[in-house]
C-alpha cells in the first residue's frame, strides 16, 4: 500500500500531468495502487487505477481545495441532494457523505471499472451500502428523465476541451430539468439567511492550470446555454439557470 506523502498544495505546481508517459500508457487499466489521502478531519484510503485512459485514476488539486472550501462553507452542502459529475475514484463524494451525511450520487463515464472502483472505495472507507452511481457519458441522453438533485458538484473536470459542449449539455439538462419531489424550486428562507445557494445549482472547483482561452471557452459556452456564472472565490464557481 502506498501512502500519499505529498500535501494537496504540492499539486498546484506548474503541472504537465495531463500528458501520459509511454510507460504509463502500457500499464493495464485494471491494475491498482492504494493510497491514503488527507481530507479535512479525516483520512481516506483510496484505490486508484495505476493507469486509466480517462484519468479516472487521479485525485486532482480541485478535489482537496473543494473539500476545504465546502468545510468552510458548509451551508452550501448541508441538507442538499447532490450528484457529482466526473467522480473518478469517488473520494470527494465519500468525504462529503462521511463529513456531512450528504445524500450524494456519484457519476462518471459509462465504464464498469470506474463504477466498481468507486464501490470498492466506499466499502473500505465504511460507506455501506455504496453510494448510488450513474454511468453516463456527457452529452448522451441522461438516464434519469426528471432529475431531482438540487446541487450538482464537480472538481477539475475541464481538462478535455473537446468535451466542453457535451459537458455543458449535461449540466444544462440537470439544471433546467430539475424536478424536485418536494416541489421546492428556489432557495428557502433558511437558505437565504445562511447565504446558501439557489436550488438547483452547479458548484464547481477548478484548480488545474489550463490556458485562459480554454477556461473562457467553457464559461462563455455556459452563458450561451442560458446559465448564469458566478465566481465565489478560491476558484469555486456557481452556475444556475438565468431567470
Amino acid at each position: 500500500m502506498d501512502i500519499a506523502l505529498f500535501s494537496p498544495s504540492s499539486l498546484f505546481a506548474d503541472d504537465e500531468d495531463s500528458s501520459t508517459t509511454e510507460e504509463e500508457g502500457n500499464e493495464s487499466q485494471d491494475s491498482y495502487v492504494e493510497r491514503r489521502h488527507s481530507f479535512p478531519g479525516m483520512e481516506l484510503l483510496v484505490r486508484e487505477f495505476s493507469f486509466h485512459q480517462l484519468n479516472a485514476n487521479l485525485l486532482w488539486p480541485g478535489t482537496f481545495a473543494f473539500a476545504e472550501w465546502l468545510v468552510q462553507n458548509s451551508s452550501s452542502i448541508t441538507g442538499r441532494r447532490c450528484i457529482e459529475l466526473g467522480s473518478g475514484t469517488g473520494a470527494l463524494a465519500i468525504f462529503l457523505n462521511k463529513a456531512f451525511d450528504v445524500d450524494i450520487t456519484t457519476s462518471d463515464y459509462d465504464d464498469q471499472e470506474i463504477e466498481q472502483n468507486i464501490a470498492h472505495n466506499c466499502m473500505v472507507n465504511g460507506v455501506k451500502p455504496a453510494l448510488p452511481h450513474i454511468r453516463h457519458s456527457w452529452g448522451d441522453t441522461f438516464p434519469v428523465a426528471e432529475p431531482d438533485w438540487d446541487l450538482i458538484i464537480a472538481s477539475d473536470i475541464l481538462l478535455y476541451v473537446k468535451q466542453y459542449p457535451n459537458l455543458i449539455k449535461t449540466i444544462s439538462f440537470l439544471l433546467k430539468s430539475y424536478a424536485p419531489k418536494n416541489h421546492r424550486t428556489g432557495p428557502t428562507m433558511e437558505d437565504q439567511q445562511n447565504g446558501g445557494l439557489p436550488r438547483p445549482a452547479f458548484l464547481m472547483s477548478w484548480r488545474r492550470r489550463i490556458g485562459k482561452e480554454d477556461e473562457s471557452m467553457f464559461f462563455t459556452g455556459c452563458e450561451n446555454a442560458g446559465l448564469e456564472v458566478q465566481h465565489l472565490g478560491s476558484r469555486v464557481y456557481c452556475m444556475k439557470p438565468k431567470n
